[in-house]
């Protein structure tokens, strides 16, 4: 139970890449606060491991995310591991980008993460061994065609993330992101969804074409995104942080 004592709240915890965070630091022995909008998949997921608390909140709103925080400290006591999953993506070309769909983008992909970054801080920094794992994208690190709004507003996350890490570089705290390729979640499936109706082509089509961009040719697997998580909030990688680690297949 190598995670005993740390309370790590994790955004976007009831589904997907959350999910698969969440089983993995309970696994460890972390107490955990999943924080989402929907409250029905927060409780299913907090019904099957051993020390959970949820907490409803939009993420893109900093009242909201304070008040979590809040209750997450009421159930757990001061979060020691900070999980920034939350996360959406949408798709168009750049001409038809307007305002609104620039501004939501940057809400939940990189406000969001601001938002919880700075709810953490305090805790974190008396923690014997704080950490931050945003999960990103590898649309964080280069460029996707059709995603321009989503592609900037990842570049943005591990750009705060380098940011703090320099700046917390002489506290416990460490700081890093994961970049998953296309992975194997309910956004993937929209994904698919969205190129049948704009191709007329079939889902799984749909589904092998998102994969083939992956250089491993496969779609990437939840738990292979949080055993990374778990890795790095392992209180021996206590000196890793400023990373932004690929899973993308190529090592398939």
């Amino acid at each position: 139970m190598r995670l005993a004592g740390h309370h790590a709240l994790i955004t976007g915890g009831g589904t997907g890449i959350g999910a698969a965070i969440a089983r993995a630091l309970a696994d460890e022995g972390a107490a955990l606060t999943l924080v989402g909008r929907r409250r029905a998949p927060l409780e299913a997921m907090a019904a099957e491991l051993p020390n959970a608390a949820i907490a409803i909140a939009d993420v893109t709103d900093r009242a909201a995310v304070d008040r979590a925080f809040a209750e997450a400290r009421a159930a757990h006591g001061p979060v020691t591991i900070l999980v920034a999953n939350a996360g959406a993506a949408d798709s168009a070309p750049f001409a038809k980008i307007d305002a609104e769909a620039w501004r939501r983008a940057m809400a939940v992909n990189l406000d969001a993460v601001f938002h919880c970054c700075q709810a953490a801080l305090p805790d974190l920094k008396g923690a014997s061994a704080g950490r931050i794992v945003t999960i990103a994208s590898t649309a964080g690190l280069k460029g996707y065609a059709y995603t321009a709004a989503y592609t900037a507003a990842k570049h943005g996350a591990v750009g705060l993330m380098r940011a703090l890490a320099a700046e917390l570089s002489n506290t416990g705290v460490a700081v890093n992101a994961i970049c998953p390729g296309f992975t194997d979640t309910d956004l993937v499936a929209a994904a698919a969804v969205q190129i049948q109706v704009k191709t007329g082509r079939s889902v799984d089509d749909a589904r092998d074409e998102l994969a083939r961009l992956n250089p491993g040719g496969r779609l990437i697997k939840p738990e292979e995104v949080a055993a990374k998580v778990l890795w790095f909030c392992l209180p021996e990688q206590q000196s890793v942080t400023g990373e932004a680690i690929v899973i993308d297949g190529s090592d398939a």
